[in-house]
């Protein structure tokens, strides 16, 4: 006997996927009780497929709200699917102007699951120079772009990658606690970029600041690195204000329209 298209379906994922195109469009979030009365769906079956995109981390649940959101996951899949080909033409145009300008190495990276991943790179013009391999994780607590990305964060984001994070110790200069972690990302809003000042390498010192795509998300960040002999405090205060500078202007490029000021 034939089968029909009615005996491949699969209700619950159907379900499941209503959920997610539903909260697409409340930024928000909603309650339990508004999903299932607008969907349609038994508060069984509601709850359960919810706290499974919870626990896959396609959604994440506000306590104090009581309110399901969507999470970045479907965006980094998305750009997975597209190999992140549309976000590259954007950064490495300009991360090869920020690399002249610096003449340093200058770099790229996104959030993963628990740590950054770089992805491009533009090789410095000194005979001493950086080079990373695509693909290569990088630690969120010692690193310029983990701070860069992890201080605009959505708390309950920032939460969630903080308890991943063991706060290895490499040198006396790494931070290995969550409290001074903490203090440190909230120099890193004041100021508008991040450093990691040899806390991971003893000798090298790395700058980064923040991109923010068109939903004002922390996407990722650029940074540049160097040996310390060349990046005098001086120096590091001119190159932050151009990684600030071509760092801005990737983020409008992505179609942020708000502007983090200093103060």
């Amino acid at each position: 006997m034939e089968k029909t298209e009615e005996h491949y379906k699969v209700p619950n994922l159907e379900k499941g996927i209503a959920v997610l195109e539903f909260l697409s469009f409340h930024p928000k979030g909603e309650t339990l009780q508004v999903i299932r009365q607008s969907l349609e769906i038994s508060q069984t079956t509601a709850y359960r497929i919810l706290n499974t995109l919870v626990r896959l981390d396609f959604l994440y649940y506000n306590e104090d709200a009581k309110r399901y959101k969507l999470s970045r996951k479907l965006l980094t899949l998305g750009f997975r699917s597209l190999n992140e080909h549309n976000i590259m033409e954007t950064v490495l145009p300009r991360l090869r102007d920020l690399r002249d300008r610096v003449k340093e190495t200058a770099c790229f990276g996104v959030l993963g699951e628990k740590k950054g991943i770089f992805i491009e790179q533009a090789q410095g013009h000194h005979t001493f120079r950086f080079i990373l391999s695509p693909g290569k994780p990088f630690e969120l607590h010692c690193s310029a772009p983990g701070k860069a990305i992890m201080a605009y964060l959505p708390e309950s984001v920032r939460d969630r990658y903080l308890s991943y994070m063991d706060f290895t110790c490499y040198n006396i200069r790494t931070i290995t606690t969550r409290e001074a972690y903490l203090n440190e990302l909230e120099e890193v809003r004041k100021n508008g970029f991040a450093m990691d000042n040899e806390e991971e390498l003893t000798g090298v010192i790395c700058i980064g600041a923040p991109i923010f795509d068109y939903t004002d998300y922390p996407c990722g960040a650029i940074w540049i690195s160097g040996p310390k002999d060349r990046l005098s405090d001086e120096v590091v205060q001119s190159f932050a204000f151009e990684i600030k500078s071509v760092a801005g202007k990737i983020s409008a490029d992505l179609g942020y329209s708000k502007q983090h000021e200093n103060k």
